[in-house]
């Protein structure tokens, strides 16, 4: 009994006396994970942005639906379309001349395009029917990509 008792002694005071080392990582693994993740993100990164790009121009052509729907309900209200004076902000609050207004036509009043640039509205738009339009990223006429015009199409 008392040799195990001993050893058992002997044990603890040989482990206590030589700790354990805790292994961390070497630099050359840590550089070797940072050249993985720089490479992934080198992949990956242009792709995600390029989706980011393209989802204004569609959030653009899914708002301009919005309020070319919108303006099919006034004119089936009123009779007519708004002039270009009366914008469209007659789909928020009621022209003078506007008989038969049943609105607000648009929930939480006209939004901006997602570049912060308000909607372009003609009536008659250079087809004849109305036109509502976002000059795209560059809010300049023309352009490609995210700088490309979005219109609704009459």
């Amino acid at each position: 009994m008392k040799t195990s008792a001993l050893r058992q002694r002997l044990s603890l005071s040989s482990s206590s006396s030589h700790p354990r080392r805790s292994r961390g990582f070497t630099l050359i693994e840590l550089l070797v994970v940072l050249a993985i993740l720089t490479l992934l993100a080198g992949i990956v990164g242009p792709r995600v942005l390029n989706q980011l790009g393209g989802a204004k121009s569609k959030t653009a052509a899914l708002q301009i639906s919005d309020i070319d729907k919108a303006l099919e309900i006034y004119k089936l209200d009123t009779g007519r379309y708004p002039s270009n004076a009366e914008g469209l902000q007659a789909l928020i609050t009621k022209p003078g001349s506007a008989n038969g207004w049943n609105g607000p036509y648009l929930k939480g009043g006209v939004p901006n395009d997602p570049w912060g640039s308000p909607y372009r509205y003609a009536n008659p738009g250079p087809n004849g029917g109305i036109e509502i339009l976002s000059l795209g990223g560059d809010s300049a006429p023309g352009g490609e990509g995210e700088n490309a015009d979005v219109r609704n199409v009459n």
